[in-house]
């Protein structure tokens, strides 16, 4: 990770995928990949999440799921380790259906 000060030396701004994504296809592509590239890593979905989220609102998605959004903040972190209800209620309130297939 680049450290904020050297950011601000170089003159460079941090990406954020959650400027990117605009449109619900974006949304759908985007965690499609996240969930290819993720593999054995389920904090690396939960990361996704939060970027999504910050994306749509997370104000929003706090009402929506009836979760504090500070608590939602830290669940879709790095550090942090949601329980699969908060994963599903995030979901589904972000409008995201997930489908099975074989592997």
């Amino acid at each position: 990770m680049i450290k904020k000060s050297a950011i601000k030396k170089l003159g460079i701004a941090p990406y954020d995928s959650a400027e990117y994504l605009k449109t619900e296809e974006d949304i759908a592509a985007y965690l499609e990949a996240c969930i290819e590239e993720a593999g054995d890593d389920p904090v690396f979905i939960a990361q996704a999440l939060g970027t999504i989220a910050r994306a749509k609102g997370m104000t929003q998605l706090a009402r929506d799921t009836g979760l504090a959004r500070e608590s939602l903040y830290k669940a879709l972190s790095a550090e942090g380790n949601p329980e699969f209800a908060t994963i599903w209620k995030v979901i589904r309130a972000l409008g995201i259906r997930l489908h099975a297939r074989p592997a």
